[in-house]
């Protein structure tokens, strides 16, 4: 049976919530204020059809709105759209009591996505498809266009998918492309081919090597292995140039790095030792060594080894001291950060708690957190001020647009 529900407010994950006499139930691709039919089941409505618009429902630019999973908030006109990510930091930061000036989103244009994970399956014909998986499913839906992508990317398709062909070789593979655009051609690196049986053929290998070599990419690499090295994909940080290793971090959009990476230097200006934790490649490294010697520590071996390389390459910095190390496992202590007045940090989904711990008792006066996940970066923030920071200021960043995700950089001082 078909049911009216009036939206009262998007939840965190995006989707339109009504509040009914039987709970709440999460109607995707909908508005506050928004009347809508819907089937639903266990608290979330199918077959939505949309009965009153919002006035703030704008129209969906890509193809495969509504199908694909990803941009699922396209249909949101920006002004309303930036000030509810603004809003989910807010709502994590007060489930831990923290009280701060939470600035504007900062706002990252259509086009500008550097990297891809694209997912590959056979298609009728033999032939790859290429795409992003569907709506809460493993479905594949195959994309021609891309709007959130960079133009590149996008021309490149045809290519990968004659790349992706001979991937499929065994049934149980489920090949995804990670493909970075770098300033020397494209990055592909390869996971999901089926190993427990031998891996790819010989003849496999060598027809997706034909196909990258036709298609000039830069590095085919399969599960870290390289495959295709016609170039070094590089990038640059501050005044460096890295060469990026195998499947290596990169943030998605060169706008909202450069969001980051301004904040965090204008916060360490006038520092005259920096540490720079869960570094990466150096994203961060090159510029902070602009300002003072930086103590750089990433738990990725490959990534250091990237990073101590990219030193050779520019001029005009402080040094840099760079050291591979689990620093969830074995954090850097206060011993290990003495003398650092400035800590910049950058860690994964999962937060920093154990080296944000450590940091609460270092002799640092400013701490930069840049994070992809709200809720553990409150969590982090509390165990600061509870050690006597005060945070400053939040900015979130609309790294990942039209989707429910919020990236931000938070300054502490005391």
């Amino acid at each position: 049976m078909r049911q009216t529900l009036i939206i009262d407010r998007v939840g965190g994950q995006g989707d339109g919530v009504a509040h009914t006499a039987d709970g709440p139930v999460f109607a995707p691709l909908t508005l506050a204020g928004e009347t809508v039919e819907a089937q639903v089941r266990d608290g979330h409505a199918e077959d939505v059809v949309i009965v009153s618009p919002s006035p703030d429902r704008i129209a969906p630019v890509s193809p495969q709105y509504g199908d694909c999973g990803g941009c699922s908030l396209q249909h949101w006109a920006a002004e309303p759209y930036l000030a509810w990510k603004r809003e989910q930091v807010i709502a994590a930061l007060s489930r831990f009591d923290v009280q701060t000036e939470v600035e504007a989103t900062v706002a990252t244009p259509p086009g500008s996505r550097r990297r891809l994970a694209l997912h590959a399956r056979r298609g009728p014909d033999g032939r790859a498809l290429l795409g992003f998986k569907a709506r809460k499913s493993w479905r594949l839906v195959p994309i021609s266009e891309c709007p959130i992508a960079d133009p590149r990317l996008v021309a490149a398709l045809p290519a990968l998918r004659e790349i992706a062909t001979p991937l499929l070789e065994h049934p149980k593979s489920a090949p995804t492309l990670h493909v970075t655009l770098t300033l020397t051609g494209l990055d592909v690196d390869v996971t999901g081919v089926e190993r427990k049986t031998g891996g790819l053929s010989r003849d496999a290998q060598m027809q997706a090597i034909m196909a990258a070599r036709r298609a000039d990419v830069a590095r085919l690499s399969l599960a870290g292995e390289v495959l295709v090295g016609a170039r070094p994909p590089q990038v640059t940080f501050g005044p460096a140039t890295v060469t990026l290793p195998p499947g290596g971090f990169l943030q998605a959009t060169p706008q909202a790095e450069a969001a980051m990476v301004d904040r965090a230097v204008a916060a360490a200006k006038g520092a005259s030792k920096i540490a720079d934790l869960f570094c990466g490649a150096g994203t961060f490294t090159f510029p902070l060594a602009t300002v003072a010697p930086v103590v750089a520590a990433d738990g990725a071996a490959e990534a250091i080894a990237a990073l101590k390389v990219g030193v050779t390459s520019a001029r005009g910095m402080k040094a840099i001291k760079a050291e591979a190390r689990d620093l969830f496992r074995r954090p850097m202590t206060p011993f290990d950060l003495k003398g650092c007045d400035v800590i910049v940090f950058d860690p994964p989904r999962a937060g920093a708690e154990a080296q944000t711990a450590q940091i609460a008792g270092s002799g640092a006066s400013v701490v930069v957190g840049v994070s992809c996940n709200p809720q553990t970066f409150a969590r982090d923030a509390r165990t600061l001020i509870d050690a006597g920071f005060q945070l400053e200021r939040v900015t979130p960043i609309d790294q990942f647009l039209w989707s429910a995700h919020v990236e931000l950089v938070g300054v502490f001082r005391r």
